[in-house]
């Protein structure tokens, strides 16, 4: 049982009275030496030990980020106060505590950049709000900054456009080189250039699992559907969430992308070199690591000769691929031309539906009513397709496309102003819990309202730790985790392959009777 009281759910949001220090408790497990090392970051002796001379070192990696991040400076410098973000996180919302309102955890960074950046702070330290940098400090930044998922609701609703993602990735990134890094993100990154992918499945399991999968659609449909393992020469890589490799309801996911590829005979891979598309260097905050990611499948694109490159469904993979791709790894000149670089998955299959090539029977969804959730990365910070506001219509177009009843969840939660999960940018760890579920309060009032309402029986996602999340926190509302799925889920369960369903019994008697003559 959890040690903590899940938040009582509302039909109307309600700006909380604040608690001070609600959450000051909360704080993820430290990166151990080990984990830093292999990160390039230092570590002092013992785990969560500062560095010797780590007020420099944090000083000097301040100012190095305000040099050459111009919107960070932006961001130090244009904060008013005015007060439009406070009840836009939902942190906020669901802990009550008045430092995880946006501006007051942006403040945290905010008062160490007045008093050793700006005159005033230097000579009236008080007077502006400026702190001396301590390590009492240090440990308020590791926990609040801990309590933000980059969601960048806050930034929607600022009149002046500060994007308060920007700030915890810096102070993240600052927290790592001096000694607190945090074990979730630091555990997890140097798996993928060891092995592959986030979660540390070698190539030989890797194969496993997918001939496995292999063998679960043919029994289902009688049709032999294939997921190919680099294999070179395909025309398509596909960079999916390691999630989909193993967990419900992702791994229904992918096998929705795998027959949607089969139905159009298009012939495609995954690397076990770059079979994660999750790219963690986005949550620490590090650029540096977010390219070294980037680069690996730049490398096993080439490698593979493929010609496109198609992104499964991962919220902040995708916000990495459609904003940074190009500028951490590129040129992408090697790739065919004629297709987006990179493409997301619910683009091809869209272009798939639009175009007929797919046998759609949209009954076989019918014990199901869908509402469908905007992750945070796809909805604020990306596009799926062409078109302004796309990453909106086009998971919905190919929801109702393979279902007959969807219903929208209330307008004020959706689109850009979507709630996040409470499990984002890099929180997805059972030591952060409590943040996760009482974070993601918001979202669960909006959905069950649409459940009372409407009738909401099922909400599905495009984001791998929107559905990680959502399996977990579901319960603590008293729902249940087989309530959220993946869009190819819904997609995999319509799609009627050529072949499929057809009589074999004479193939089976005819194999009988060679059997009994041999």
């Amino acid at each position: 049982m959890a040690d903590f009281e899940t938040p009582q759910t509302r039909e109307f949001p309600i700006i909380p009275t604040i608690v001070e220090g609600a959450m000051s408790h909360s704080a993820p497990f430290l990166a151990s030496e080990e984990f830093q090392t292999d990160m390039g970051f230092p570590s002092g002796e013992e785990t969560g030990q500062l560095i010797d001379g780590w007020k420099e070192k944090f000083l000097e990696l301040l100012k190095d980020k305000l040099g050459k991040y111009r919107s960070l400076q932006v961001f130090m410098d244009t904060c008013v106060k005015c007060g439009a973000c406070t009840d836009k996180c939902h942190y906020f919302i669901g802990t009550a505590d008045p430092k995880n309102m946006p501006v007051a955890r942006q403040d945290l960074l905010r008062k160490i950049y007045r008093r050793y950046f700006t005159w005033a702070g230097r000579v009236f330290p008080k007077l502006v709000g400026a702190i001396d940098l301590t390590e009492e400090v240090i440990d308020e930044m590791y926990s609040y900054y801990h309590q933000c998922s980059e969601c960048r609701r806050c930034a929607v609703f600022c009149p002046f456009g500060i994007d308060t993602a920007e700030v915890t990735m810096a102070a993240r990134d600052i927290l790592s080189m001096v000694g607190k890094g945090q074990k979730y993100s630091n555990q997890i990154i140097p798996k993928i250039f060891k092995i592959g992918n986030n979660l540390g499945l070698p190539e030989p399991a890797l194969a496993d699992t997918l001939e496995g999968l292999e063998e679960e659609i043919e029994e289902e449909t009688g049709v032999k559907v294939r997921m190919p393992l680099d294999e070179k020469g395909a025309d398509i890589l596909l960079v999916t969430p390691s999630a989909d490799f193993f967990a419900e309801p992702h791994v229904d996911g992918l096998m929705g992308y795998a027959k949607v590829f089969h139905a159009a005979g298009v012939s495609w891979t995954i690397s076990s070199k770059a079979s994660e598309a999750a790219n963690f260097g986005l949550f620490i905050g590090s650029y540096e690591q977010m390219r070294k990611i980037s680069l690996r499948i730049r490398d096993e694109a080439k490698r593979l000769g493929v010609k496109r490159i198609i992104f499964g469904e991962c919220g902040h993979a995708w916000r990495v691929a459609y904003n940074h791709l190009n500028t951490l790894a590129g040129p992408w000149d090697f790739l065919d031309q004629n297709y987006p670089i990179p493409q997301h998955i619910l683009e091809f299959t869209k272009d798939c539906l639009d175009r007929g090539i797919l046998n759609i029977d949209k009954s076989e969804n019918d014990h199901m009513t869908l509402t469908f959730h905007d992750s945070c990365n796809i909805a604020r910070a990306s596009r799926i397709g062409e078109e302004p506001g796309s990453q909106f219509t086009i998971p919905r177009e190919v929801i109702k496309a393979v279902c007959n009843n969807y219903v929208d969840m209330a307008p004020e939660t959706i689109h850009d102003a979507t709630f996040c999960c409470g499990g984002g940018g890099g929180l997805l760890t059972d030591d952060l819990m409590e943040i996760r579920v009482k974070g993601a309060q918001p979202r669960m009032e909006a959905l069950t309202n649409v459940v009372k309402d409407s009738g909401v029986t099922h909400m599905a996602a495009i984001c791998a730790i929107c559905k990680s999340q959502f399996t977990k926190v579901l319960p603590y509302y008293g729902m249940t985790m087989d309530q959220i799925v993946s869009v190819h889920q819904l997609v995999s369960s319509a799609i009627i392959l050529e072949g499929q369903g057809e009589d074999n019994s004479d193939e089976l008697e005819n194999g009988d009777e060679t059997e009994e003559a041999a």
